[in-house]
């Protein structure tokens, strides 16, 4: 599979280099801090944070400035995950190996297979939740993901829904799966995500079938479905986040896409639409976990700053995907009304009832990922 590539960094400032925010002052990005005792339960001084660029608020004062004012511990944040399975592969030699990596916390996608590998392979340390009280904020449907259905090893950072935008200046509303792959005005006009749960689970739900319960039957017509657009020139071609600028500027009408691109995209082009298919979505969450030998303590306590609703509104203010916290909406209106009425990034219950997750043991079946690859060209 080829992951999710960036952040809505692509949108707002184009594919720059990865950075490295400390605070204070800078830290190379194998600079020290906590991380180093396997196992350490131990609240350290330093939090040392690995996550996808431009995913978390950068006015004054800065959430990471605020938790070391009320905690006392310093936020080393690294922002270099640029893609799941390429940040695994970096991280997973140390770890297999039983050696930490010098992070307290990293991030990782529940529609790849990498959060159930970490969990499953013991490179991952429990949560302490004594430490996140405000845990009790989690929103119910975030409580029991297939990977870790006690929650004892990750919490949602953001979530984000996969359906259909379009650029209305050429082409009217495109709210099925089938209007994309097969309406010839349409003809190579559209992307669709590299992203196997994203895309086959889109085409599955316009069969019928049901993608949290994959079987060979439903994902071999799925793919089927999308090969056929493939041969038939229907699909230009396969993407991570880049189609977001080819369909704002007009050069592909309709794309498979998530939702806090088009938010950051309308910024710039309120004219472009997004939908949830009629025959309903797909959502997907980035979740924070501890790896091997990072500080769990000095994690949770993190995760119960950023879980407190006061604290996480001015992050979702910036990124502008779902927050998985309780009561962020209403602290959200006091910053920015407009966004916290988003659908897009505060879904009513009715829109989420027509999205759902892909199933966890179809991510790790082989047999799948050769044949995706295949419609991939890969």
């Amino acid at each position: 599979m080829n992951p999710r590539m960036t952040r809505p960094q692509l949108l707002r400032r184009g594919a720059g280099g990865l950075t490295v925010l400390t605070l204070p002052g800078l830290l190379a990005a194998c600079g020290g801090g906590s991380g180093s005792d396997a196992g350490s339960d131990e609240l350290k001084d330093v939090l040392n944070f690995a996550n996808w660029p431009l995913y978390i608020d950068v006015d004054k004062p800065t959430s990471l400035e605020k938790f070391t004012e009320q905690t006392g511990i310093t936020v080393n944040y690294f922002e270099e995950i640029n893609d799941n399975a390429e940040y695994f592969a970096k991280v997973q030699g140390p770890l297999s190996q039983g050696r930490g990596i010098d992070r307290d916390i990293f991030v990782f996608t529940d529609n790849s297979r990498f959060p159930s590998l970490l969990i499953e392979n013991g490179w991952v340390e429990k949560l302490n939740k004594d430490l996140i009280p405000n845990i009790s904020n989690l929103i119910p449907a975030q409580q029991s993901p297939p990977f870790d259905p006690d929650r004892e090893y990750s919490l949602p950072w953001q979530s984000g829904m996969t359906g259909i935008a379009w650029n209305p200046k050429l082409t009217g509303p495109v709210t099925s799966i089938e209007q994309l792959l097969t309406d010839p005005k349409l003809k190579g006009k559209v992307t669709m995500l590299t992203e196997m749960a994203d895309s086959v689970g889109l085409v599955m739900k316009q069969n019928g079938d049901d993608p949290t319960s994959v079987s060979d039957d439903t994902f071999d017509a799925a793919i089927a479905v999308v090969q056929k657009a493939v041969d038939e020139g229907q699909i230009r071609r396969f993407t991570g986040n880049d189609y977001a600028q080819p369909l704002s500027q007009g050069n592909i009408a309709a794309a498979v896409a998530w939702s806090g691109d088009i938010v950051q995209l309308q910024i710039d082009n309120p004219d472009l639409e997004f939908a949830i298919p009629d025959a309903g979505g797909m959502i997907w969450t980035d979740n924070m976990l501890v790896p091997l030998g990072g500080s769990a303590a000095t994690a949770s306590t993190f995760m119960n700053f950023v879980y407190d609703p006061v604290n996480a509104a001015p992050i979702e203010a910036y990124v502008n995907y779902i927050p998985p916290v309780a009561g962020t909406k209403d602290e959200l209106a006091k910053i920015d009304p407009e966004l916290a009425n988003n659908p897009l990034i505060i879904p009513d219950d009715a829109t989420l009832e027509k999205v759902s997750g892909f199933d966890a043991t179809a991510l790790n079946n082989e047999s799948y990922i050769e044949k995706w690859q295949q419609v991939l060209g890969a």
